[in-house]
């Protein structure tokens, strides 16, 4: 590792606030460099992504070994994107100050790099022994958890109660977001799940139950990799052990974090020496997921003496007009950090501000706009239609249709909720743990006349044997189907050299059975050849069960790659999928009380506040050209097809006059319209007539 060089010589790569974040910290007396706690706030495109890459950058050059340095980001594609940010932004640096090639530096990789969760599930396992865990510890994904979470709601007779009570979905999301906020039950039951709240004792039961079966099996769920991180963390000796790994911790989205997540941080780095997070506390908007701002907002005050905070404004995606009226609507908040976002593109044209008759005009505004972008060049795959809810785009979409332009809606089904894919992934897990019950039951299952009594008595045998797979073969009544299933599950268990084989053995050996059980058969084979291909990019088997349960991909197109829907689509997506991205065009749809903010929010301070900032980070995506579009007319929705009952929809409280200021107001359809024909056509003398009436 080269010492001694630093970014001091490429402003013109950063901007000054940017270049004070990235080099930030200075050489100790013994030459090492170190640095204290800083919080970066990054406003919306002002380069976060860039500053953080400069900043790995620089402490690579300054000789931080790349092992001492800890990367957490929200997703591997992130992680990756960094890491290679910043292998180019060193080698250019590198190469102009000793004149050498920046090719050097290709090679360098951050071993310790990735989401929170997945380097939680490293660390966990160095260190499983001493949590109580053995190293084949399985990690269940949302789908497993949820099925485990109904075994023991029925085994505890909550499905026979003489009241409904809350689906295995609904008691994962109750079990998740008391884990991540750390908050008592009653507390989520009363604020996120109303409904449920007569059923706190029950839950209670229910959770402790679902914990004890996770530990009897050696397999821990999404949130108990924070879960169990956090708890080996409370022990002082092991917090400084894991911890020594470690000079630097950069965490990004850090405004995103929860109260589990930055409990960790700080039990990691109690000081805050090397710590750098960043974030930007307007864009925190996923307190469904237990994210809450608050970490941010009080990271400086953490440590003693406080964290630097550098404040990014300058804005590299939009143009002042845009920014001007962004920077109106979250001027409105309570508490948060003052910045002003500054275009460096120029002034632009003032955002609309535009309402319509109702949802029907809504549509046919945003469609006319859309057609005549394109007119004018700017492609459909660069404008996008934004919503609060995936239900606001439903007139739109039918009138995308009728007039034959293409479009993506972001969501739809999992790929790991496809039940063909899961069987395949069953039978992995459980040669991987075979103390899984969970996934055993799912393929034993799969077998012929094995249903759940005789999946049992295989099981109890199975566990009387001490786990050993030489005993699985006299664990059922011999058949040619259970002969060839035990002699499978002996080879997947034996670790054979490459795994990667393993996947394409248990396909050939499922396909089969995949006829029998499925349509399209033919359809979900090509889906299992894809999975195999996804193998082959992991070393061992426990890596690639591991990242599909932390990392799943969102539909099977996410594995087989975009699809070309046609030469041009339109984006529609709701404001939470959009947030990251960017278009030169954006609509905004139901910007009115009722969408922005949600009716669902409930009149409290702090969701009031995540609404606003909601509507703030919708209308930063946009570069140029910006709809902010409000219906006065909503038509009730329980009423006969065609029916006239509506209600008027009040202007969004976000839409304040300063906000105004900043946007051109129109109506639409406008004096030209068809509708507002206004002062058009001959005179007819009304008046005149009514009063023949009464003469």
């Amino acid at each position: 590792m080269i010492r001694g060089v630093s970014t001091a010589n490429a402003p013109e790569r950063l901007n000054p606030a940017q270049l004070r974040a990235a080099r930030h910290g200075a050489r100790d007396l013994d030459g090492s460099f170190r640095a204290g706690p800083l919080l970066i706030v990054a406003g919306a495109g002002t380069g976060k992504t860039n500053t953080l890459a400069h900043r790995v950058a620089h402490l690579l050059l300054e000789g931080v070994e790349p092992a001492r340095i800890l990367l957490l980001t929200f997703s591997r594609r992130a992680a990756a994107e960094m890491i290679r940010r910043a292998q180019r932004v060193a080698g250019a640096i590198l190469a102009e100050r000793s004149g050498g090639a920046p090719g050097a530096w290709e090679q360098v990789r951050l071993p310790w790099s990735g989401t929170f969760h997945s380097i939680a599930n490293r660390l966990i396992r160095v260190y499983c022994r001493g949590a109580g865990l053995e190293p084949e510890f399985s990690v269940l994904d949302r789908g497993d958890a949820a099925d485990l979470l109904d075994i023991v709601r029925h085994d505890l007779a909550f499905d026979r109660l003489d009241r409904r009570f809350p689906r295995k979905d609904t008691c994962l999301a109750i079990y998740s977001h008391k884990v991540n906020t750390q908050g008592a039950l009653g507390d989520t039951l009363a604020r996120h799940f109303p409904w449920c709240a007569q059923w706190e004792a029950e839950l209670t039961r229910l959770f402790r139950a679902y914990v004890e079966r996770k530990l009897s099996m050696q397999a821990l769920d999404y949130d108990d990799l924070l879960l169990y991180l956090h708890a080996m963390l409370a022990d002082a000796g092991l917090a400084r052990e894991i911890g020594g790994r470690f000079d630097h911790v950069l965490v990004d989205e850090y405004q995103d974090t929860n109260a589990l997540q930055a409990g960790i941080l700080l039990r990691l780095r109690p000081d805050g020496s090397g710590v750098t997070a960043v974030g930007d506390d307007a864009q925190a908007i996923y307190s469904f997921r237990a994210a809450t701002v608050e970490n941010m907002l009080s990271f400086p005050a953490r440590f003693s003496p406080p964290a630097t905070v550098v404040a990014l404004e300058e804005n590299y995606r939009s143009t002042q007009c845009v920014l001007d009226a962004a920077n109106a609507v979250i001027a409105g908040g309570a508490r948060r950090y003052r910045k002003d976002l500054r275009a460096t593109r120029g002034r632009g044209e003032r955002p609309r501000y535009v309402t319509v008759a109702d949802e029907q005009a809504q549509a046919e505004y945003v469609l006319a706009c859309v057609l005549e972008a394109l007119e004018r060049g700017l492609a459909l795959r660069r404008q996008a239609v934004l919503f609060r809810s995936a239900h606001h785009a439903d007139l739109l979409e039918l009138e995308l249709v009728r007039r034959n332009v293409p479009y993506v809606k972001y969501g739809g089904l999992k790929f790991l909720e496809a039940a063909h894919v899961r069987d395949l992934l069953a039978v992995l897990r459980w040669a991987d743990n075979p103390r899984n019950r969970l996934a055993a039951f799912r393929a034993l299952k799969l077998l012929p006349a094995m249903g759940p009594a005789r999946a049992d008595r295989a099981w109890t045998r199975f566990e009387a044997s001490g786990w050993e797979w030489g005993a699985l073969p006299g664990a059922a009544p011999r058949s040619e189907d259970w002969i060839a299933f035990a002699q499978l599950m002996v080879s997947l268990a034996a670790h054979e050299e490459p795994w990667q084989g393993q996947v394409a053995q248990v396909r050939e050996w499922y396909e089969p059975y995949l006829e029998e059980r499925y349509e399209a058969a033919q359809v979900r084979a090509a889906d299992l050849v894809q999975l195999e291909r996804v193998a082959e990019q992991f070393a061992t088997r426990e890596r690639f069960l591991t990242e599909l349960a932390l990392d799943p991909p969102q539909a099977s197109g996410d594995l087989a790659g975009t699809p070309r829907l046609d030469e041009d689509w339109l984006v529609l997506s709701t404001v939470h999928s959009a947030k990251g991205q960017e278009w030169g065009a954006v609509y905004v749809l139901n910007v009115a009380d009722g969408s922005f903010p949600s009716e669902f929010a409930g009149g409290r301070a702090e969701a009031i506040e995540e609404e606003r900032r909601l509507l703030y980070v919708a209308m930063t995506r946009a570069k140029t050209d910006l709809h902010l579009v409000a219906p006065l007319r909503y038509y009730v929705t329980q009423q006969r097809a065609g029916g006239e009952r509506h209600v008027y929809g009040a202007r969004s409280r976000f839409v304040t006059p300063a906000v105004l200021k900043c946007m051109e107001e129109i109506a639409w359809p406008g004096a030209g319209g068809a509708v507002d024909a206004r002062g058009a056509g001959p005179r007819v003398d009304v008046a005149g007539a009514l009063r023949e009436m009464w003469r």
